[in-house]
């Protein structure tokens, strides 16, 4: 049994919250200026406690997390299945997660690094390629669906998460320069909006002698709070336009209260790994460039471990408060952002379907509510389960309707074809609506990516010469008989007859005089190279 790869195991020691409060109180959040469908236009920053797009129009969050990266195998988990990787995040799209959270560890991005667990039958196209060169393909298609990443430090190494953001074996120097390689790498991509520093910091050792992650306590080698302050000013130096996502601890101190010495001050109050934000109000983190810090708590129900609030008398209308204490507070304040990075549950325990109903009213509804990531997609999260089920194909529909009425759905992302099960291409009719001529004329250039037994895999790079910017582009070409499309990306791409239409997706509608666009596919039959290319029926 997959065991789940992010808490890490049962926490600290246990809070009690106040009771009396009204289940469930949703936060009160005031009308934005604007509401961006979807995740917004360009790269997003804050205003208050919103997260805002460049044009100001706020954007809710609504995500999920695929793991595998951060583990043995380096790459994302279920590229084993029967489910073609575009399959898998085109559900998560219609589903309505308009965001992808990505775990990785820096194992994933040594040179040399090797992605293991891939049915090469199914993915061909990823065959050969290094951890880093899967994740650019996944970056790439959740953008053509309209979707956001946030990248993950999940782990230093693949063994196992830390209490501190280095080891003795993973510096600070490499956990920084390794997040300074990422924001250089997808600089100007739009669809990659930020950088979760660190999972879940969380305390060490018993107190007093704490050696584990401490928020405000002012030791250089402990204390979270500087940490994120200098990973995330390193980014920033890089990459100005990134979101820096920040974590909690698990308690304030470091270290694990010592319950049983009869000695109250040593007795803290803690959380979920990571999910402790109650010193961020008195010590904030201080990045040099404004409008950039979102704080990202995790939560988790009895499925994970069973905190004493879960069995006080007065659950659930005990919850909001001390979500209210430890995190809650920063969104209601109006301080910051809160983007709930983790949260999941296997809904086993009736408590749990409770729990999860009142943490999603808790958050708010409509794009004025708080953003999130749900923990996970992945069915082989040993102590939360997933939203696919074990064949990575179907839904766990009773965790999918809980959540259904919070999520936005990513926009302006074009959909794909996509091998049904029995192989044959689905396909749909050619766009009817002509698109506007080009001024001027076109180039086509052709690469063949690979090639297997009864398909291959292409790239078509189709630049627009003329003077006019042509928007919206749609590219067509011609196949012979009997190769059929099988998949395709960065366009909404399908075929009729011969005949492959590529239409522009409405987040990359025009095509300006100079610039080109590459739309890759895979196909079915003999590999072949496009013939009779037109950009809006110009010939190229």
């Amino acid at each position: 049994m997959h065991r789940r790869t992010a808490l890490g195991g049962a926490l600290t020691a246990l809070a009690t919250a106040a009771a009396g409060v009204l289940v469930a109180a949703a936060v009160s959040t005031a009308p934005a200026a604007a509401a961006a469908g979807g995740t917004g236009t360009g790269y997003l920053h804050t205003s208050g406690n919103k997260i805002v797009d460049s044009t100001g129009a706020t954007v809710r969050l609504t995500g999920i997390n695929w793991f595998g990266m951060e583990t043995d195998n380096k790459t994302f988990h279920g590229l084993w299945s029967s489910n073609p990787w575009r399959s898998q995040l085109d559900t998560m799209a219609r589903l309505g997660y308009n965001t992808l959270r990505i775990p990785y560890s820096n194992d994933a991005l040594k040179s040399g690094a090797t992605a293991t667990g891939i049915n090469d039958f199914v993915n061909p196209d990823l065959i050969g390629l290094s951890p880093l060169q899967i994740l650019d393909k996944v970056i790439d298609y959740a953008g053509s669906k309209g979707m956001r990443v946030i990248l993950d430090r999940h782990r230093p190494t693949s063994a196992g998460q830390s209490p501190l953001w280095y080891t003795s074996t993973v510096s600070e120097a490499t956990w920084i320069n390794d997040w300074k390689m990422l924001a250089q790498r997808y600089a100007g991509n739009t669809t990659v909006i930020g950088a979760d520093l660190h999972n879940e910091p969380h305390a060490e050792g018993t107190n007093p002698a704490a050696t584990g992650a401490c928020w405000g306590c002012g030791d250089t080698a402990r204390d979270w709070r500087l940490a994120a302050e200098r990973a995330g000013n390193a980014i920033l130096g890089v990459q100005p336009n990134w979101l820096i996502f920040v974590e909690g601890v698990s308690c304030p101190s470091g270290g694990l209260s010592n319950v049983w010495d009869n000695d109250p001050s040593n007795d803290e109050d803690c959380g979920w790994w990571g999910g402790n934000l109650s010193k961020a109000g008195q010590f904030p983190v201080r990045l040099n460039v404004a409008n950039r810090l979102v704080y990202s708590p995790h939560e988790y129900a009895t499925s994970v471990y069973r905190q004493a609030w879960f069995d006080d008398p007065s659950y659930p209308a005990n919850m909001p408060a001390i979500w209210d204490k430890y995190w809650g507070y920063l969104y209601k304040q109006n301080i910051a952002p809160i983007m709930m990075g983790e949260f999941g549950t296997t809904l086993q325990d009736p408590k749990d379907k409770i729990w999860l109903q009142n943490l999603m009213a808790y958050t708010g509804t409509g794009v004025n509510g708080m953003s999130f990531t749900y923990w996970s997609w992945n069915p082989n999260s040993g102590d939360t389960g997933g939203i696919a089920n074990d064949d990575w194909t179907t839904i766990n529909q009773p965790k999918q309707d809980i959540l259904t009425p919070y999520l936005i759905p990513p926009t302006g992302g074009g959909g794909t074809t996509s091998p049904s099960p029995t192989g044959t291409p689905n396909t749909s009719p050619a766009p009817t609506t002509p698109p506007p001529p080009v001024t001027g004329g076109c180039t086509a250039t052709y690469k063949q990516i690979n090639s297997w037994a009864g398909g291959f895999q292409g790239e078509l790079t189709v630049k627009n010469t003329g003077t006019a910017a042509v928007n919206p582009w749609s590219a067509t070409w011609t196949w012979p008989s009997g190769v059929t499309l099988a998949s395709g990306w960065n366009a909404t791409v399908t075929q009729s007859g011969t005949t492959v239409t590529a239409a522009a997706p409405a987040w990359a509608s025009s095509l300006a005089p100079g610039a080109s666009v590459t739309v890759g596919f895979t196909a079915n039959g003999t590999a072949a190279t496009p013939d009779s290319v037109k950009l809006n029926g110009t010939a190229c």
